[in-house]
This record gives structure tokens, sequence and C-alpha cells, in this order.
């Protein structure tokens, strides 16, 4: 079922209640328009009027405050926070999110005061399909169907994010089906929700390392569930499907609709994993085409010329996690603001290529070939880079210009790596102590008070943790550790 738009009324118009003719001779509806802090008086109440509408709208302080809020508090608060902040303006049992910006967790739910029992089940298909009818910047009102009822919701899509997929959509399901939310309530609501995603725009493309890190290694743990839970649901649909086509059954219609259920089933999980994929990988040329049209504005009234070379069309449709698109656009984006400020610059040329399992975007002018290392330090470049195991190298040729080349791994960034002898039992670190001093088994044997055969048990063992094939890789292996 499509979902229904319903007009917001004009201010100082008594709100309609969906199904019920307005008052007296129709007009022909005015152009409306989107309302802005600037039509709410800074600490005066707006008391709202009319059917089937509560509540008080929120002072600028007591906007302010939430603002604040919404800054200083973690990333994974930032939902219930604006779900408090807006419950004021918008009372809502539930408040839904959907937005690219965050690669481990795109699709978010919470529930107004713990409500479960009256919470409709939301999936993200729900939102996809609901997307589409929200323009960024103008709130939608309307009705959708979420959990097979009917809904009455605000919904808020922002543009505060341009390097995003796609706008951030934030769902409000409301209490109350017969009223709406006035349209400064509502320019209040996406004022906040602008905020809310600019904020996290910009965590996202200047994070610092350890945030980087954990997002990718979230994504990574999340990804891998996610492909063990698919693998599994589907071996056990196509084990069903070939009992249920085995011909020692006689209810040929009992069979028939088992095998159309199992088949729905089988399209619902990769359907499932492809909408997961879409949220949290991004196809090389569609990444590319975000950066090119994030960059056009910064140099509109520039004299310097932009210049794009796209990933080459037989690596255009390989995903980029969702993280490592955003920072190679981040990074781009700060270096050609550097190259743009030097005196004798018109052309800047921007280069993707992926190729070896990596990344490489390269960034070329024609300057003087006199930019330092130093004048990217400002948006730590090179920082951001190495949190995902990338590398950022300059190359300034006096009189030919500078190239900025930024590589970034295709895979999951490295963990620091183990000492080797943790795994070891203290057993086994004590006769691996006598092989380093060239003690035969028989030796080590005595020295323990333990069996021969024992010892072969500790060898192999040994061996086998340290990833060695001999007792002298293993003894030179605790020299160089020692």
């Amino acid at each position: 079922m499509e979902p229904r738009t319903i007009r917001t009324p004009s201010p100082g118009t008594p709100p309609a209640v969906p199904g019920t003719p307005a008052p007296g001779t129709p007009t022909p509806p005015a152009t409306p328009r989107t309302p802005t802090l600037a039509d709410i008086p800074a600490a005066t109440d707006v008391r709202r009027t009319g059917p089937g509408i509560t509540g008080t709208a929120a002072s600028g302080a007591s906007v302010l405050a939430r603002a604040a809020e919404l800054v200083r508090g973690p990333l994974n608060e930032i939902l219930p926070t604006l779900s408090a902040a807006l419950a004021p303006l918008a009372a809502h049992t539930v408040a839904v999110e959907l937005s690219g910006q965050c690669a481990h967790s795109p699709f978010k739910v919470h529930t107004a005061h713990g409500d479960t029992a009256t919470a409709p089940r939301i999936t993200v298909a729900d939102l996809q399909t609901l997307g589409p009818h929200v323009t960024p910047g103008h709130p939608w009102q309307g009705t959708a169907v979420f959990g097979g009822e009917e809904r009455a919701v605000l919904a808020l899509a922002s543009e505060a994010a341009p390097m995003a997929g796609q706008p951030p959509l934030l769902v409000l399901v409301r209490k109350s089906p017969g009223g709406l939310v006035t349209d400064a309530d509502a320019a209040l609501a996406q004022q906040l929700w602008d905020l809310a995603t600019g904020h996290r725009a910009r965590l996202t493309s200047e994070a610092v390392p350890g945030a980087l890190v954990q997002s990718r290694s979230t994504a990574a743990e999340r990804a891998r569930v996610i492909a063990e839970l698919g693998e599994a649901h589907e071996t056990a649909l196509t084990s069903l499907l070939g009992v249920l086509r085995s011909r020692s059954l006689d209810d040929r219609e009992a069979r028939a609709r088992a095998v159309d259920l199992a088949v729905s089933a089988l399209v619902a999980v990769r359907a499932e994993a492809d909408r997961n994929q879409e949220l949290t990988e991004e196809p090389a040329a569609e990444a590319f085409a975000q950066l090119a049209d994030s960059l056009k504005p910064l140099l509109r009234h520039s004299e310097v010329g932009l210049e794009f070379t796209p990933p080459e069309a037989e690596t255009a449709e390989t995903s980029l996690a969702a993280d490592v698109a955003h920072l190679a656009r981040a990074a781009v984006r700060a270096v050609v603001l550097a190259m743009a400020g030097q005196d004798g610059v018109r052309r800047i040329h921007v280069r993707w290529r992926l190729a070896d399992c990596q990344l490489t975007a390269s960034v070329r002018d024609d300057g003087p070939g006199e930019l330092p290392r130093a004048a990217l330090e400002t948006h730590r470049v090179a920082q951001r880079l190495g949190a995902l195991g990338g590398t950022l190298a300059v190359d300034a040729l006096p009189g030919w210009g500078t190239t900025v080349t930024a590589t970034l791994p295709l895979g999951t960034a490295p963990g620091p790596r183990l000492d080797p002898l943790s795994e070891l039992h203290p057993r086994e670190a004590e006769v691996l102590g006598h092989l380093a001093q060239g003690h035969r088994n028989r030796t080590i044997a005595q020295e323990l008070h333990i069996s021969e055969s024992t010892v072969k048990f500790h060898v192999a063992n040994i061996l086998a943790k340290l990833g060695v094939s001999s007792r002298g890789e293993a003894a030179a292996m605790l020299h160089a550790v020692a």
C-alpha cells in the first residue's frame, strides 16, 4: 500500500481530519511554505489549537538546549535524544531512522518510553517504500502501513549530509492519527533532524582514528553475522525444497504449496541481503559521482577548474564499504581545498582507481609545486587514512605542480599482531626454553620429570601454535622475541 499524503494546513487554519470535508466553499490550496526558526519567537511558547492537537511548541531556548544535548552526546544516543526532543512537537510511539552515514547500523528504531507492546513492527523495506515520497527539507505528513496496520506518520528527510548515498530519513509514528503537526512545529522538527544529520556527517568525514577503526571492525562483524545467517537460512530452505520435491511424496498439491512458500522465503532472504548491501556498501562509480557533485559547489565561483577521471569501467560496479567511501571522499575534499588555496593553480584533476584490492585516489594540480605536507595536517588526512590501514603520499615538483595520492585497502583493516608465544601454556613454554638450549627429548623429560611421549606431545603443540615446521625454527622464534 502506497503512503497517503495529508497536506499540512496553512498557518491560522484549523487542521482537517482526514476524510472530513473542509467547512465553507472549497478554494484552491495555496502553495505550502516551510516555516523556519525565524517564524517562532525566541522566548515565547506558541500554543497549538484545533481538533486533535495537544501539547506546547518548544521555545527557542528549549530547542537550543536540545540541540546542545544532541551535539554533546555520544553517537548511539542521537536517536533517543532526538525522540525526546520531538515528543512535545509531535507525540509519537516509535522513532525510526534509515541513514547510510552509519556503516554498521544504518537502520535504527527507538521506542518512546519503552512502550514495545503497542509499537508496530517496522522494516527497512517499509522505509524504502516511504522514502521517495519525502522531499529533503520539507516535512511530510500522511499515513503508511507498518506491520500490516495503517499509521499516521511525520517523515523528515535531510540534505545536511551531502556525501550520503540517500537523504537520511527520520519517521515518527504518531500517537494521535486525527490531528496534524503545525507548520511551526514541523519546521522545528526538520531543523533538529538537519542538525543531527549534519553533526553525524561531520563526525563521519572527520572521525578520529579510533572511531574509524571501531566503525570498520563493527561493520565487518555485522557483515559476517548477516552472511552466516543468510547462508544458514538458505541452506535450510534449499534442503527443504529438496525434500518437498522428492517423488516419494504423494500429495502434489501440498508439495506445490510448500515449494512456493519455501521459494518465497528464499527470495526474501536474498532480498534482505541485497538491502543490507545497498545500505553498507556503495558501487565505486556512484561513490565517485557523489564526490564530484560535492566538489563542484566548492569551486563554483573560483577560477580553478575541476577535472574528473572516474574508476575504469571494469571496476565501476565494485562495492566499497561505506566507511571507505566516506573517508576517501573526505580525504579528496581536504586535498582539493588545500590545493585551491595556492597562488597560480588553474586546474585540479581528481582520479579514482581500483586495483590490487585497494582504492587509489589521486589529486593533481598545475600550481607552483610547493604544497607542503603540513598543509594537509589541518584536516588530519594522513592520520585518518592510517586508521583504516591507508597511506598518503605528497609529490611536489617545483614548477610542475603537486600530486597527492591516498590509498585505502578494500579489505578489513588488520588488527594488532599478537605475540605468538602468548598462545603457549606454561608447560609448553618450559619445553620451548629447553628446545632453545638444544636439549633432546630425553633430557627435557628428565629435567621436567615427565615422560618422553609427553615431551613429544608438547613439542607438536608448540610447532603448531607457532606456525613453524622444526624445532630449530621454534628456538629461533624464541630467541628473536627475547
